[in-house]
């Protein structure tokens, strides 16, 4: 088993860090250098910042909050939210981003995902996918864009083995039902998008107790642990994660 890595994130709208309860009821969770600084001295392995509104807004991912947050940190930074192009894909790159999370616009076009991991190698392109339960995909899950608020009649299932094969170097599965619930990651969706795809598996959504990151790895698949309430609001601190972690016998990546 390669070594857990542990992944902050923050979701920036209107140049702050927020935290919601499925997608929805944001509240402030401060500014975004003054986090990232803060987890990079934390020893996180890598940080995400999603930019949850551009979508919505029909803009673009704010380069400025990239290149602000990327001058602060070391670990390996994954910006996502409004990129829908290799040239968006590029910019937010040269910006300071080591990789793009893409949704909406990969839904809508899967052969960007093509494209983007030909140009730009496959290490560089992850697919976010936003799901809710729906019994009548054959995976039980449907495919959400535009921040939670579009369903696509599309099956994650299929959608994570079309991803795999179109190129994305990783699969960022986002349950609507658990994010900010601190209930646990959804560990059905989880480990439906990793038996899917043979890909590193970000897990995301709900993390709200010690033994859900555990569970994450054990019964969801997943390689990488997101996770942003917890940490924002100082729940936990990454090092009590991952002391947890090596005390339950898994190899996390730092220690």
């Amino acid at each position: 088993m390669e070594p857990i890595r542990i992944m902050p994130c923050l979701d920036m709208k209107d140049g702050r860090v927020v935290k919601g309860v499925n997608f929805v009821n944001l509240r402030d969770a401060g500014d975004p250098v003054e986090n990232a600084a803060f987890y990079d001295e934390e020893g996180a392995d890598e940080l995400a910042m999603l930019d949850i509104a551009a979508t919505l807004e029909n803009r673009k991912t704010r380069l400025e909050w990239v290149r602000s947050v990327a001058a602060v940190i070391s670990m390996p930074l994954t910006v996502g939210g409004g990129i829908g192009s290799i040239k968006d894909i590029e910019m937010t790159l040269e910006a300071g981003a080591d990789c793009v999370s893409m949704n909406s616009a990969a839904v809508a076009d899967p052969e960007l995902v093509q494209r983007a991991s030909e140009t730009c190698g496959k290490d560089k392109i992850t697919v976010a996918i936003d799901g809710r339960r729906n019994s009548e995909m054959p995976s039980d899950f449907e495919i959400v864009v535009a921040g939670g608020t579009k369903g696509t009649g599309k099956d994650c299932g299929a959608w994570a083995t079309q991803c795999e094969q179109l190129g994305a170097g990783a699969l960022l599965p986002t349950s609507m039902d658990g994010d900010g619930t601190l209930a646990g990651y959804d560990i059905e969706f989880t480990r439906m998008i990793a038996d899917a795809a043979g890909l590193p598996i970000i897990a995301s959504g709900g993390a709200g107790e010690l033994e859900h990151f555990y569970e994450a790895v054990i019964k969801g698949g997943a390689q990488v642990l997101l996770a942003a309430s917890v940490f924002h609001f100082r729940t936990f601190n990454i090092r009590q994660v991952k002391e947890y972690l090596v005390g339950k016998g898994l190899p996390v990546a730092g220690m």
